[in-house]
């Protein structure tokens, strides 16, 4: 992978690290706990726990995601970045640019 392709994808890492913590803090606020003394009905509050929930798990797969691509753009000035951990090869620089954080080849990717 070459400079310039590697500034790219620092440009998009960062690009998407600052919607994933525009993202967090909706979610944040949406798995707030709900008050026992809220006038909800008891279908409409536990349709508002169901999503509740569904929220949550949102969070904790966006907080996932904010950790790797973290972990990418850390990486990214290393001569590793964009060599698969399985095969040593270069990862295409299509797949680095859909998936930054990725550090398997398609190939080893579908192998697990």
């Amino acid at each position: 992978m070459n400079l310039d392709e590697k500034a790219q994808i620092k440009q998009q890492i960062e690009h998407e690290l600052s919607e994933i913590e525009a993202q967090i803090a909706q979610l944040e606020e949406k798995v707030k706990p709900i008050a026992p003394d809220c006038a909800l009905g008891r279908l409409t509050r536990m349709e508002a726990m169901s999503e509740q929930e569904v929220s949550q798990r949102i969070l904790d797969e966006t907080r996932l995601r904010q950790t790797r691509l973290r972990n990418a753009l850390s990486r990214i000035d290393s001569e590793m970045f964009g060599i698969c951990i399985e095969c040593e090869e270069e990862i295409a620089f299509g797949r680095m640019k859909v998936r930054p954080e990725s550090v398997r080849c398609v190939a080893c990717a579908n192998n697990l």
